[in-house]
C-alpha cells in the first residue's frame, strides 16, 4: 500500500507535474526576488530559500502538489530583525523557526486545523486572492500602454488557449503565456520592466553556510521572538493552503507531517543562506490549475528555479513582468471563492460576519495570523451563543404538591449556565426537588458551579435535592469539581448569602 502511494505521488502524473513545475518555477522567480527586497536582503537569499524549501517539502511534505517557498507573509516579519541585526541573525532565526515547527509537528499541532471553520477558510482564501491582485498593481501603475497590452494579451492566452483542440489540453496555458510574451518582447525590443529589473540574479549554487553569529543566550533572546512569530505564521499559512489544495484536488493530506517537513526545510534553508518560508497559496493554485498533482511538480519547480537563475539567468532576466502579472491575476481570479458572494443570501448572518471579518483583517493588516485568529474567535463565539439557545427545561409538580421535577435538555456550559440557574424557582414552598439531567450534558466547571449553587440554594430553603440521569462524562466532571456534597464549601459557593 505504501509503495503504491509513493509511486502514485511521484510518477502518477509525470507529464502534468513536469509542465506545471516549469510554470511555477517561472512564477516563483519574481516573487522570491520581491520578498527578498521586502525583507531587506539580497535577492539570492529568497531564491536559495525557494529552491531549498520546495525541494525538501516535495520529498518529505505531507501534501503532494503544494508549493512551498519564500513568502511575503514571512518576509514582513523579518524586516526589523534584518534592519537591526543583519543577515546572519536572520539565518539563525530561520533555523530556529524550523526547529520550533518540527516540535509543533511532533506535538500534533496540525490537528488544530479541525478548529478552523469553513467560513474562516473561505475568508482566508478571498483575502489572499485580494492581496495577490493588489501585489500586481505596482506593475500596472505609471507604465506605458505596452504593459497593459502585454498583460491583456497574456490573460487572453491564459483563458483562450485551453479551447484549442488537443494542444490546449496538453500544454498549460500560463506556460504558453510566459514563453509567448517573452518572445514578443525580445523580438520587438520592447522597453518594459523585466525580471532582471527586479534585482541581480545569483550566478552560483547555494553552499552550506553556518551563520557567523555567537550561539549564546543573548543571540537566542534576540531571535526567539521573531522565530516564534515566523513559525506560527508559516505553519498557519501552510496548513490553510494544504486545506485549500485538499479541496481543489479532492484528496486528504497529513497536516502533522507537513509541520515537520516545513520545519526541516527551514532549518536547511538557513544553513544554505536562505530565509524562512512556507506554503504559497498563489503558486499552489498555479500548480493545480496547470495540471500538477504529485510531489514531482514541487520538486521540478524548485530544481528548475535554481537551474534557471544560475545557468540561464541571462534569458530569465528578459522575461517581461507583464507576463507574470497576467499569470498572477489569473491566480487571484481563480483563488477567490465567487460562490461565497452568491451564497451570502442563503448563509446565516454569523457565517457571513466571520468570513467578511477574516477578509478585512487580513487585507488591512497583511497578517494572515491576525485574520485567522479573529475569524476563529468570532466563529467560536457565534457557535457558543447558538448552542446555548438549544438548552431549555420543563418542570412538573407531583400530585401531593410537595415535589417538583425539573427536566433539562441540551448543553450546559459557560454561556448557558446563567439560563440554567434562571429556570429554578428557589422561593417555592416544596419539600423535595428532583433535577433530571438525562437529556443534558455538562461541559465545564462554570456549569458545575451553577449546579452547585442551585442545589445549595434549595437546601438552604429546606428542600431535599436529588440529581438523576447524569451521563458518564457529566458525572465525572461533577464528581471532580462539584462541591454541593461538601458542606465546608457552601459558604464559598453561595458567597456568604
Amino acid at each position: 500500500m505504501l509503495l503504491h502511494s509513493t509511486k502514485q505521488d511521484w510518477f502518477g502524473n509525470i507529464r502534468g507535474d513536469i509542465l506545471a513545475g516549469l510554470v511555477v518555477a517561472l512564477a516563483l522567480i519574481p516573487e522570491a526576488i520581491a520578498f527578498s527586497i521586502i525583507a531587506g536582503v539580497d535577492p539570492k537569499v529568497g531564491l536559495y530559500a525557494s529552491f531549498c524549501i520546495a525541494v525538501i517539502t516535495a520529498v518529505i511534505g505531507g501534501r503532494p502538489g503544494m508549493i512551498s517557498a519564500a513568502t511575503g507573509a514571512m518576509a514582513l516579519l523579518m524586516v526589523t530583525l534584518v534592519r537591526d541585526h543583519g543577515l546572519q541573525y536572520l539565518l539563525v532565526a530561520t533555523m530556529l523557526t524550523g526547529v520550533l515547527q518540527v516540535i509543533m509537528g511532533y506535538l500534533k499541532l496540525g490537528s488544530l486545523m479541525s478548529f478552523v471553520s469553513r467560513s474562516v477558510v473561505t475568508g482566508f482564501v478571498n483575502a489572499l486572492a485580494i492581496l495577490i491582485f493588489m501585489a500586481q498593481l505596482p506593475e500596472l501603475t505609471n507604465v506605458t500602454w505596452h504593459v497593459y497590452a502585454m498583460t491583456g494579451a497574456g490573460l487572453g492566452i491564459i483563458y483562450l488557449f485551453p479551447y484549442i483542440p488537443v494542444v490546449g489540453r496538453v500544454i498549460p496555458s500560463p506556460l504558453v503565456c510566459i514563453l509567448s510574451l517573452s518572445a514578443v518582447a525580445m523580438y520587438f525590443g520592447m522597453d518594459i520592466r523585466t525580471v532582471g529589473d527586479m534585482g541581480k540574479l545569483p550566478d552560483t549554487l547555494p553552499m552550506f553556510l553556518w551563520p557567523d553569529v555567537e550561539l549564546n543566550f543573548e543571540t537566542l533572546a534576540i531571535v526567539f521572538p521573531y522565530s516564534l512569530s515566523l513559525a506560527t505564521v508559516g505553519l498557519l499559512e501552510s496548513l490553510m493552503t494544504a486545506t485549500i489544495v485538499d479541496d481543489l484536488t479532492d484528496t486528504s493530506s497529513d497536516k502533522n507531517r507537513e509541520c515537520k517537513a516545513q520545519g526541516i526545510a527551514n532549518v536547511a534553508s538557513g544553513l544554505m543562506g536562505g530565509m524562512a518560508g512556507c506554503a504559497m497559496i498563489g503558486q499552489s493554485v498555479i500548480n493545480i490549475k496547470s495540471g500538477g498533482r504529485g510531489r514531482l511538480s514541487t520538486l521540478v519547480a524548485g530544481a528548475v528555479l535554481l537551474i534557471m537563475v544560475v545557468y540561464l539567468n541571462d534569458w530569465v532576466a528578459k522575461i517581461p513582468m507583464a507576463a507574470l502579472v497576467a499569470v498572477m491575476i489569473m491566480v487571484s481570479i481563480g483563488t477567490f471563492d465567487w460562490g461565497s458572494i452568491r451564497n451570502m443570501k442563503k448563509h446565516p448572518l454569523s457565517t457571513n460576519v466571520v468570513m467578511i471579518s477574516t477578509v478585512v483583517v487580513v487585507v488591512f493588516s497583511h497578517n494572515l495570523a491576525y485574520g485567522v485568529f479573529v475569524g476563529v474567535l468570532l466563529a467560536s463565539l457565534f457557535f457558543a451563543n447558538r448552542i446555548s439557545h438549544f438548552m431549555y427545561s420543563e418542570s412538573e409538580l407531583n400530585a401531593d404538591q410537595d415535589t417538583r421535577t425539573y427536566r433539562f435538555h441540551g448543553q450546559i456550559f459557560f454561556n448557558s449556565s446563567d439560563r440554567f440557574l434562571a429556570q429554578f424557582n428557589f422561593k417555592e414552598a416544596i419539600s423535595k426537588v428532583v433535577i433530571d439531567l438525562s437529556r443534558a450534558h455538562f461541559w465545564d466547571i462554570t456549569a458545575v458551579y451553577s449546579l452547585d449553587k442551585a442545589v445549595m440554594k434549595f437546601r438552604r430553603e429546606g428542600a431535599e435535592v436529588e440529581i438523576i440521569g447524569l451521563n458518564r462524562a457529566s458525572e465525572t466532571i461533577i464528581d471532580r469539581f462539584g462541591v454541593h456534597d461538601k458542606p465546608e464549601q457552601i459558604e464559598r459557593v453561595l458567597g456568604g448569602h
